[in-house]
């Protein structure tokens, strides 16, 4: 359709380049989300290297990136076909538990834990082939006493703002563990304004880390994104040791937009504030929200069942 004035898009996926030259998106001021040469570029496939150089991968797969990103994430490989997985997977756990996980997973789902090689089998034997070589699926290290940080750079309008923040678990429907939501302190500003605020050394790690794998991602051409947001898990590996890297790469509207999407009202409505303090909650099944939360869901939805979705922020500069 033609419209007299401009549009600006809100995209429920990262866009693929063609797409958006379709229905006209140039640049990053006219959406929010991201755009990819190839839609494996928006999966977790590109955390990884292949398990080998010449490993099967889709077109436009880039070792430059991987090679650019191989400090900053956990150990693992990425891969295209079985046979490859189960070679990455032996890898993997020849340092410890691994953890299986198909690339277009969201929020925790679909990911195991195996300790051994038969354990690794009966996980590879129940994918499909086609969604491996079409997606790819991830096997990485697996850490104990793991805190995932969240960490981000928007961009709308002449707004700019950074954050970091850390994600909650909660149950499912099905009593399973999943994305509860996050809890972010924005600042006006990049990265540098955001490092300036960050009070612990673990947490300018994780900031540092998703700095580097956000421009890495220059690699790919075509690749431009207004919403850019990186978890980033701190733990131990089985030797007790202190491990930190970027597990994955969010280019659209995701789990923390809400909270992101308040901090920058508040920013736009005062132009001298300089940090908000802003969390966004998932609850499944009865919940009590709080009186002064925003919601912007309570109902029944078709793929989780029973759940409630709301905001809220405080215009401060403390710390989580």
């Amino acid at each position: 359709m033609h419209y007299s004035t401009a549009l600006y898009f809100v995209p429920a996926t990262t866009l693929g380049s063609e797409t958006a030259r379709e229905i006209g998106i140039f640049s990053e001021q006219e959406f929010f989300g991201g755009v990819v040469p190839y839609p494996f570029v928006a999966t977790k496939a590109i955390t990884h290297p292949l398990v080998y150089s010449d490993a099967f991968a889709p077109p436009g797969w880039s070792h430059t990136f991987a090679d650019q990103v191989k400090d900053v994430t956990l150990f693992g490989h990425s891969a295209f076909t079985l046979d490859d997985a189960h070679r990455a997977g032996m890898l993997v756990l020849g340092h410890g538990p691994a953890r299986v996980k198909p690339a277009r997973g969201v929020g925790g789902r679909g990911q195991e834990v195996v300790s051994t090689a038969d354990e690794l089998e009966a996980v590879l034997t129940k994918m499909d082939q086609a969604e491996v070589t079409n997606h790819g699926v991830v096997i990485e290290q697996n850490l104990d006493r793991v805190t995932t940080f969240s960490v981000g750079e928007v961009r709308v309008s002449d707004l700019i703002v950074t954050y970091y923040g850390q994600q909650r678990l909660t149950k499912d429907s099905r009593n399973s563990d999943v994305y509860g939501g996050s809890d972010l302190v924005v600042v006006r500003g990049d990265y540098d304004e955001l490092l300036k605020i960050a009070p612990t050394a673990d947490l300018r790690l994780a900031i540092s880390q998703a700095r580097t794998y956000d421009a890495a991602a220059e690699a790919f051409p075509g690749f431009m994104a207004s919403r850019r947001n990186y978890d980033v898990a701190q733990g131990l590996d089985t030797d007790a040791r202190f491990c930190s890297g970027v597990l994955e790469q969010s280019w659209r509207i995701g789990g923390a937009s809400a909270a992101e999407l308040v901090a920058l009202e508040k920013f736009h409505a005062d132009p001298t504030l300089r940090v908000v303090r802003a969390s966004c909650v998932e609850a499944y099944g009865d919940h009590q929200v709080p009186a002064n939360a925003v919601i912007q869901f309570c109902g029944v939805d078709d793929r989780v069942g029973p759940i409630t979705k709301y905001t809220m922020v405080k215009s401060d500069a403390g710390p989580l």
